[in-house]
């Protein structure tokens, strides 16, 4: 690899932000290409393919041989709230390969105690966000707390940010009174449909752990489907 091409590929490791080097195999050239160039190339849509797997592997194109090789950061599960849904779900999403924090200000429940597998910030959201460098792409936000106060500025923040997932807890009485309240904020439908509420893909679950096991079933859905066509070229999704 052109030590150029090795230093450009740093660059976006270093920012979060994903990144394919494509290899002709005959001829041993090599590019890179950014994800925000993703669109715009003619292997658009095999990229975005490979980078919703977060793998690389041989293509054939146009009759020839290309290796893609994809860098995808680590993805960042954030979870406001020191609660029992959080308790259950820390395990599952450090073996998923999650790295997970629990934000939460009441110090008596954010504890590396009660959280042994994952980062625990004793702190208000919007302080703690600041701190781990505000939320990207590859950041997942669950918010569980049912604590206005404590919810509403980390939604405020997934909601202004690109985060992959947004997903709250509550039943659909709560979250009309949130939207309600975000509305207030400044956010329209446009941004809030964004969020999963009632948060997790509906297996009907009940017990902390089956909830948990629903979260981080829909967070690995919005991972890892596949964007559209529209979506590649800006026109978004709710979903």
């Amino acid at each position: 690899m052109r030590l150029e091409l090795l230093a450009a590929l740093n660059r976006e490791r270093a920012a979060r932000r994903a990144a394919a080097v494509v290899t002709d195999l005959g001829s041993g050239e090599q590019r890179l290409v950014p994800a925000d160039a993703m669109a715009a190339d003619p292997l658009a849509d095999l990229l975005a393919s490979r980078l919703a797997s977060g793998r690389g592997g041989v293509v054939e194109h146009d009759g020839r041989a290309l290796f893609v090789a994809v860098q995808v950061p680590p993805v960042r599960l954030v979870v406001i709230g020191a609660v029992h849904v959080s308790q259950a779900l820390a395990p599952m999403a450090r073996l998923a390969g999650f790295a997970m924090t629990v934000i939460d200000p009441r110090t008596a429940f954010a504890t590396v105690e009660r959280f042994p597998d994952c980062a625990v910030v004793p702190a208000w959201p919007d302080e703690a966000l600041r701190g781990l460098g505000g939320l990207d792409r590859f950041t997942a936000v669950a918010a569980l707390t049912h604590d206005p106060k404590i919810d509403d500025p980390a939604l405020a923040a997934a909601l202004s940010s690109d985060c992959i997932y947004v997903g709250a807890l509550g039943s659909r009485k709560t979250h009309a009174a949130r939207l309600a309240r975000l509305a207030a904020l400044g956010f329209g439908p446009e941004a809030t449909d964004r969020i999963h509420a009632p948060i997790g893909l509906d297996i009907s679950a009940v017990s902390p752990a089956e909830i948990a096991v629903s979260i981080l079933a829909q967070v690995i859905l919005a991972l890892r489907r596949k964007p559209t066509r529209a979506e590649r070229d800006g026109g978004g999704t709710n979903r």
